[in-house]
């Protein structure tokens, strides 16, 4: 697929962390303050966990459906990750970002890399743990997973936190609240922006002849 540097009026964010690190729980904090800023909701092939809900964190489909969405060009990237697949409708970010919303994706790095080759724009940004004995104690807390899938988890985390310096942005999540300012602090400038400025406040800008 070819690169896009289209300048949608929304802005696409892509967040990537090692499990455990508190990506999701920062996204969803993030939305609760920010009501621009909107979900991309991705494909898997994995199995609901706890409360999810179709259509609301995934869409979870079976692994035809997955091979269908692949062989017809639908997704912007998809990778296997911890056994199951995920993947990012192409559809479903342009028809967001070209209206003006902002959208968020959770996803892990190989999409997150793939993403940023095709929309030029996005945003990416990583989230670390502040140590590798709090993210192991954060997937023990979690009590979702069994002791051999968390080995798991810290294996893979070695390669992905590896691939922070390929992003634009890298978050320490040692303080909950200090990481959600962060993450803010990201969005806000973004909005700050020369181009994204002249967009959303064109008659100042046109008050003042600046072109």
């Amino acid at each position: 697929m070819e690169k896009s540097n289209i300048d949608f009026p929304g802005q696409l964010y892509v967040i990537a962390a090692p499990s455990g690190a508190g990506k999701s729980s920062l996204v969803k904090a993030l939305m609760e303050l920010d009501s621009r800023v909107h979900p991309s909701i991705s494909h898997t092939t994995r199995a609901p966990r706890g409360q999810e809900k179709h259509g609301r964190e995934y869409y979870f489909v079976s692994n035809s459906e997955f091979d269908d969405m692949v062989n017809k060009d639908a997704f912007m990237e998809w990778a296997h990750v911890h056994g199951q697949r995920y993947g990012t409708s192409k559809t479903t970010i342009q028809d967001l970002t070209s209206t003006g919303t902002d959208v968020i994706l959770e996803i892990d790095f190989q999409g997150a890399l793939q993403i940023k080759h095709i929309f030029a724009n996005a945003i990416l940004i990583f989230i670390l743990p502040p140590s590798w004995d709090e993210l192991r104690s954060r997937l023990e807390r979690r009590g979702e997973d069994s002791p051999d899938v968390i080995e798991l988890r810290l294996k893979n985390a070695q390669i992905e936190v590896a691939q922070a310096k390929e992003f634009d942005f890298v978050i320490i999540n040692e303080s909950f609240d200090s990481a959600l300012f962060d993450l803010k602090a990201i969005v806000h400038a973004q909005r700050l922006k020369f181009v994204a400025q002249r967009r959303n406040k064109s008659a100042t800008f046109a008050a003042l002849n600046i072109a």
